[in-house]
């Protein structure tokens, strides 16, 4: 997800945050300092509430993440590499590499999430009922009790069964134990997640124009993403399903056009516009020897960002990505491991290496698999 700051690691997971999450902060304060808490609670500053306004939002942001990492560390448990987890402004969301491999993982690794917040829910009414005990302001125990209800929310939210909710997937594993087939279960949680995203876009929209509560915008918002990320999990699904089986040696472009890291920007610009250098991003190779292991990828954007008086001095080495942040795969790996990958690869392209050698062999596209999936599906439509 682009415009996403990095926030480090925890318990071994890449965790990052979007700008966006600035709004639901700014949303959620605003909400609770000149809503929830002076209607509940009046006669405090307006520091204080700023602040336990301020405090909660945080701490629910921190409950998200806490959602998310529930599921990241059983899928982990599960053989299921995590990419990483990055919040943003309807919530949060961990990137899966793979898939579950049996419908009683995937229960596992979706059911947790629902299962973290309602545990969170319940430790927060006890902490609730506890302070209401106690000689504290009441403000800081209507922000505990907030908390609580909400993480109750979240919880019953995200069991409903509809993708690409965490009760999605919940449906998807138990068709999927029904059927027998992956496929036909994904598809059935996508369409009851268009559903469901289709129903709460109408009761938003119904809220606004029949109640004047423009609250139902933000119904709205949710179930219109609800219909987009269900219907590219439904086309994500078809996809795995027809690269099923494919490995990466008969998707890749072999031979690509290599740069070396020590030619200049300058010498690489005075080769333009030829047909041996037609595409927009190259294997960087140590030296000019074509038999070389690559240390990295560029891309004409990289190239073009140079300044012009900088670009005799400047080299290809100097500005590209290196291998560690580009994906890489062997030519036996199957196309739907590097599909992942693909999307958080510099330059989003993979490199194909020689599990012997470690040089070169090829180069893999989007408009590969593209390419390769289009004479997939061609040949299964003219099978008898």
């Amino acid at each position: 997800m682009k415009g996403t700051l990095a926030l480090g690691r925890i318990a071994g997971v890449r965790v990052g945050v979007h700008w966006s999450v600035l709004v639901i902060l700014v949303l959620v304060t605003l909400a609770l300092a000149q809503g929830r808490l002076p209607d509940n609670h009046p006669g405090y500053s307006a520091a204080a509430y700023w602040g336990v306004a301020l405090v909660t939002a945080v701490v629910f942001l921190a409950s998200l993440l806490a959602h998310e990492l529930a599921h990241a560390v059983v899928a982990r448990r599960n053989h299921v590499e995590v990419e990483d987890i990055t919040l943003w402004m309807l919530g949060g969301v961990a990137r899966l590499r793979d898939e579950a491999s049996s419908p009683r993982a995937e229960l596992r690794i979706a059911g947790v999430g629902p299962l973290t917040s309602a545990v969170l829910g319940a430790l927060f009414v006890g902490l609730f009922l506890w302070l209401d005990r106690l000689s504290v302001p009441r403000l800081l125990a209507e922000a505990v009790g907030w908390l609580a209800a909400v993480n109750v929310l979240l919880a019953v939210f995200n069991s409903l069964p509809a993708a690409p909710l965490d009760g999605g997937r919940l449906l998807r594993a138990f068709l999927w134990w029904r059927s027998g087939d992956r496929l036909k279960a994904a598809l059935g949680a996508t369409a009851a997640g268009r559903f469901v995203g289709w129903l709460l876009v109408l009761l938003g929209f119904a809220s606004v124009l029949l109640g004047g509560d423009l609250s139902g915008l933000w119904l709205a918002l949710i179930g219109w993403f609800m219909i987009v990320t269900a219907t590219e999990e439904g086309q994500q699904a078809q996809l795995r399903s027809t690269l099923s089986g494919v490995p990466v040696r008969q998707v890749m472009t072999p031979h690509p056009a290599t740069v070396p890291a020590t030619a200049t920007v300058e010498d690489f610009l005075a080769h333009l516009p030829t047909g041996h250098y037609r595409h927009t991003a190259f294997p960087v190779l140590a030296s000019a020897d074509l038999d070389g292991a690559p240390v990295g990828l560029v891309s004409v954007t990289q190239i073009d960002r140079v300044p012009a008086d900088r670009r005799a001095t400047t080299t290809l080495g100097d500005i590209m990505s290196p291998l560690a942040d580009v994906a890489t795969a062997l030519p036996d790996t199957p196309v739907v491991k590097l599909l992942p990958l693909l999307e958080s690869g510099a330059g989003r392209r993979a490199l194909v290496i020689s599990p012997t050698t470690g040089s070169l062999l090829g180069i893999v596209s989007r408009s590969d698999i593209s390419r390769t999936v289009s004479w997939l599906t061609a040949g299964a439509a003219h099978q008898p």
